[in-house]
């Protein structure tokens, strides 16, 4: 502090007088050697060491050989002799504390806690920006997968009504129910949202009301994915509407859906959707429980054989209406099957009382079987609502639809999907995709029919999240599409170890 002129500091002088410690002098006779220069320069290490100062005492090493302590007032030198002390050595001070190593380590504890937390307050959370409503389901999937958290804005904007739909954020609280430290945060007008994911636990015995403004099958494939990658298997009753003409059933999900994530590796045993009563818009009433087994990892699949279909299943139901509904679709659906194929079951479900909901509807669903393993499936469903809910419209033409109509129009759609070609529908290409991309690192190579808008965006957000891309190469011949993409490798690491 002279330099800057101030007299008084918190900084002391020190002058050490010339001595010799004892050690040294006998070393120096023996080697005839000159004295040692007291002059050098303090704490450098080649002479002179100042370990430490206390109560007017100092520690002084030198020449690391020799340890003299110096007493300030009156000025008294003292040679230290430590029993088996070394020739050469180093000299480290430590201060003497009251205080127990149990002391100390809950101290360095609470201390580390607290610089997280400021950690926490000072840093913000780098959030993926996006814009829009589209594809909000699967990029909520993607970011819970990726540990991403996303920011997106300009929801709806510039509707009448904009903002988040009752369906949207429904499938939020889902997601809040089965992650842990799980962050939703969303504006005044709904059309910004702040999604952070959290750990996936899963659980047993969970509840969740779908509500009516989607169907349960909206929030099944994104359950089932981020089931399967949760530190417990998973089993959840999902209550509200279980056959709309807008997203698949639980017919579908049960004949085609699963099937398909077994191909994955992912085990049969814990894997079941089991349906206790039917729900039909606008009123639903419908329930269903999912039960999803963990899974360590995915396995790549190499599908390119679409092959011959062998047989055609489906189920008819209806609700809160004549079991003659039933019979009508199957009888106008097997007139267009039986001409073409031999092997076509149809089943009937028909629901009465509080299995059969709070609403009157009917509906069909119908699953082609290929001899490769394959699923094809097409699904509608006829309610007799008058009134519309939220953004689900349906024509007056189709609810009024006779169930001959229907069974004839639902056997013409399972035709068009065979002819398209692919080992999947175009409903189940975004699914088929998302498992590709989190299989293991290896190739995975499918073949689909026309790329469909969904499936489409969904290799979008893939690339977004994953940064997966997937070779695309069309297949003139057969007007098919070959994918091929190597999984990015992810791994279940909330899993529970036994």
């Amino acid at each position: 502090m002279k330099k800057y002129a101030v007299k008084v500091s918190w900084s002391l002088d020190f002058v050490i007088g010339t001595y010799l410690p004892r050690r040294l002098q006998e070393k120096s006779s023996r080697q005839g050697s000159e004295v040692l220069d007291t002059s050098l320069c303090l704490g450098s290490g080649r002479s002179i060491k100042a370990a430490c100062n206390l109560n007017g005492e100092i520690l002084l090493e030198y020449e690391r050989e020799a340890l003299v302590c110096e007493i300030l007032i009156p000025r008294i030198f003292k040679d230290l002799l430590i029993l088996g002390q070394p020739n050469h050595f180093r000299t480290i001070a430590h201060a003497q504390s009251l205080f127990t190593v149990k002391d100390i380590l809950q101290g360095l504890a609470k201390k580390l806690l607290l610089a997280i937390e400021q950690s926490k307050m000072g840093k913000k959370t780098s959030y993926k920006r996006l814009k829009g409503s589209q594809s909000l389901r699967q990029r909520l999937v993607l970011s819970t997968l990726a540990s991403t958290p996303v920011l997106i804005d300009d929801i709806r904007a510039d509707d009448t009504m904009p903002g988040l739909r009752p369906h949207e954020i429904s499938l939020l609280r889902l997601l809040e129910r089965i992650c842990d430290d799980c962050v939703v945060e969303i504006n005044e007008t709904g059309t910004e949202l702040e999604y952070k994911p959290g750990i996936v636990m899963g659980g047993r015995n969970l509840v969740h009301d779908c509500g009516v403004s989607r169907s349960i099958g909206y929030f099944l494939e994104p359950l089932i994915l981020v089931g399967l990658f949760a530190k417990k298997p998973i089993s959840i009753r999902l209550r509200g509407i279980t056959n709309d003409p807008k997203d698949p059933s639980v017919d579908t999900f049960r004949s085609t859906t699963l099937p398909l994530l077994k191909r994955f590796g992912v085990p049969s045993e814990g894997l079941e959707l089991k349906i206790e009563s039917r729900g039909s818009p606008p009123d639903g009433g419908g329930e269903v429980i999912l039960t999803v087994p963990i899974v360590d990892r995915l396995t790549a699949v190499r599908w390119l054989d679409e092959g011959m279909v062998k047989r055609i299943r489906g189920v008819s139901f209806s609700t809160r209406v004549s079991s003659q509904f039933e019979n009508s679709m199957i009888h106008a659906a097997r007139g267009i099957f039986n001409r073409l194929l031999p092997d076509v079951h149809i089943f009937t479900d028909h629901r009465a009382g509080p299995q059969a909901g709070k609403s009157p509807g009917y509906g069909i669903s119908l699953v082609a079987e290929t001899t490769s393993g394959g699923f094809i499936s097409v699904d509608t469903a006829v309610s007799y609502a008058q009134g519309e809910v939220d953004e689900i419209e349906y024509d007056e033409k189709r609810e009024l639809m006779p169930p001959d109509n229907v069974g004839e129009q639902i056997a013409s759609c399972l035709l068009e999907e065979i002819a398209k070609g692919g080992v999947v529908d175009s409903t189940h290409q975004g699914l088929l995709f998302l498992l590709c991309a989190l299989s293991e690192p290896d190739v995975s190579k499918v073949r689909v029919g026309k790329l469909s808008p969904y499936g489409i965006e969904t290799l979008r957000n893939i690339f977004d999240f994953l940064d997966i891309r997937f070779d695309i190469m069309p297949d003139p011949s057969t007007g098919t599409v070959i994918l091929r993409c190597v999984g990015c490798g992810y791994k279940n690491l909330s899993r529970k170890l036994s």
